[in-house]
């Protein structure tokens, strides 16, 4: 068997490499039409930022590696033009010497990745501006903050690689303003955690400009949509990026809804023994099973190794993803897995929602709170989604979350599991099982909560809400949710009796359990409509 891989970065040589271990005796070629190949496309913001010295870390595999090891033959600087697949041939041009010749093939892989979208503003192809999309671009930026020394740097767009090069950039000692063309920043969260990940970053002194857009960039400034002009010696265009599909469209590959190679889950095409991997094809949400378009490295190494198996007789099938994802930005760590709330909502699913403050280790082990925001089902009680802003220990929260929701776990389930405990690593009651807790009371024992939108929407319908604020006076006087009484929670059993039993009456403390237990409180002497605020007056002045 002769098999052609059409490129070489992540799914490209996982696919090449499972195929090698499978059949030792097929013939494998890739082609890719960049010079770097397998190369970690998430280290380049690091490299940039100098905390990756040596850009070889982020290759260390070259084609004489994978020669030498896979007996595979990798041609860098080799362009697939199109594909024949009556023919069962391939062309492909040799960029250096603008050769063009033909390649027969048994099986064949497109694995050609995402390119960064471009978008129609005046100045878009200037010297000063950057798409961070391989090694290539990120040499190039890191010479020109070399070079240049610029002194200040605008970067469009809030996902993963803005916020990633926001920091690195800084750490050079640019004066950076970021822009988001949407009123929220962070494509990944819903906009309660977006607003209290933003108000974490103005703290820290972050020039962050919303509804905004680049119309005209120049050599030392941008003009934005409302005709802001900011100093700018360099743009970082971090605008997202499309799938490279024009091979397949050209062959009659079909599409998908998301604009992305449609593939099986044993990653083959509508073209018989065709097969595509990577950024440049639609795979489907764990949860719903609908298309979604998510390039990610995680993903497409995954999808990757199925098509290398599927092609040499294995019988590995695609199960969907989760879309989880997870990013530092300077000294916070943000994560997220499985559907948000509007996500949800979309979906037609009843939800309830939780935000839960808990430190990831106790106070004397200098442990930092996160702030969780769950998502359920009300129906089955299943958890839908997760979302993290915190410090240390994120990572491994979400990815215990990510597990639960792929087998269908139920809010029940959260509390019963038997989590590695010490004092070094996390509390006793782990912050993932005191999300159980939380939402299994919503759900299940009479003790529902309440998020910051829903009671503002509450006090606007004109019912009669009663908020009790059941902190400590001092903390009251400081600051407080708006319209609310203070009943410090141990007065509370002699001066209740003020209230009135048929109203709403929304408890909170700073953080959610002293409001639990003024709801208790509440409940157990008859009070009818009786909600905690979730995630406390610390959340609901975190995302105002």
């Amino acid at each position: 068997m002769r098999l052609i891989v059409i490129g070489a970065v992540a799914a490209g040589t996982s696919a090449a490499a499972k195929a090698r271990r499978n059949d030792d005796n097929a013939e494998i070629v890739i082609y890719e039409k960049d010079r770097d190949i397998s190369y970690s496309g998430c280290g380049l913001p690091y490299y940039i930022g100098k905390e990756i010295e040596d850009i070889g870390e982020l290759t260390p595999r070259d084609s004489a590696f994978f020669k030498k090891k896979y007996n595979i033959d990798v041609f860098t600087g080799y362009e697939v033009l199109n594909i024949n697949p009556d023919l069962k041939e391939v062309e492909v041009k040799n960029i250096n010497t603008n050769e063009v010749f033909k390649d027969k093939y048994d099986k064949l892989i497109i694995a050609t990745g995402a390119s960064p979208f471009i978008p129609g503003i005046e100045g878009i192809d200037n010297s000063n501006v950057f798409f961070l999309r391989n090694v290539q671009s990120a040499r190039n930026i890191r010479n020109f903050i070399d070079n240049k020394k610029p002194k200040h740097a605008v970067i469009a767009g809030t996902g993963f690689i803005g916020f990633e090069m926001l920091e690195n950039l800084m750490s050079d000692g640019v004066n950076v303003t970021i822009i988001e063309m949407q009123n929220k920043i962070t494509p990944n969260l819903d906009e309660d955690m977006a607003k209290f990940l933003e108000n974490a970053l103005i703290k820290k002194k972050i020039n962050i400009l919303k509804n905004s857009t680049i119309t005209k960039i120049g050599d030392k400034s941008v003009t934005l949509n409302d005709n802001t002009v900011l100093k700018s010696d360099m743009v970082i265009m971090a605008t997202g990026v499309r799938p490279n599909t024009e091979i397949a469209r050209e062959v009659g590959i079909e599409i998908g809804v998301t604009k992305a190679i449609k593939v099986n889950n044993r990653m083959e095409t509508n073209i018989p023994d065709i097969y595509a991997c990577g950024d440049c094809i639609e795979t489907f949400s764990t949860i719903t099973g609908k298309p979604v378009y998510r390039p990610l490295g995680s993903t497409a190494n995954k999808t990757g190794r199925i098509a290398g198996d599927n092609i040499t007789g294995g019988n590995i099938e695609y199960r969907g993803n989760l879309s989880t994802g997870i990013f530092k930005l300077f000294d916070m760590t943000i994560a997220s897995t499985g559907l948000s709330e509007k996500e949800a909502i979309e979906e037609g699913y009843d939800i309830q929602i939780c935000h839960n403050i808990k430190p990831d280790k106790p106070s004397y082990f200098h442990g930092k709170e996160m702030v969780i925001k769950a998502i359920a089902d009300k129906n089955t009680e299943k958890i839908l989604g997760v979302q993290i802003i915190g410090y240390e220990g994120v990572d491994k929260r979400i990815d215990v979350f990510a597990t639960l929701i792929t087998y269908g776990a139920k809010v029940d389930e959260l509390f019963h599991l038997d989590l590695a405990y010490a004092p070094p690593f996390s509390t006793t009651k782990d912050p993932v099982h005191y999300t159980g807790m939380i939402l299994d009371n919503a759900l299940n024992n009479n003790r529902p909560i309440i998020t910051s939108n829903e009671l503002k929407d509450i006090v606007k319908s004109g019912e009669k809400v009663q908020i009790v604020d059941a902190r400590v006076s001092k903390q009251y006087d400081e600051a407080h949710v708006d319209n609310s009484v203070n009943i410090p929670h141990k007065n509370l059993r002699n001066q209740m009796e003020n209230l009135d039993k048929d109203a709403v009456i929304v408890t909170y403390c700073n953080k959610g359990v002293t409001g639990n237990a003024a709801q208790n409180i509440f409940i157990n002497h008859g009070y009818k409509k009786v909600y905690n605020l979730s995630g406390g007056h610390k959340f609901y002045k975190g995302s105002k």
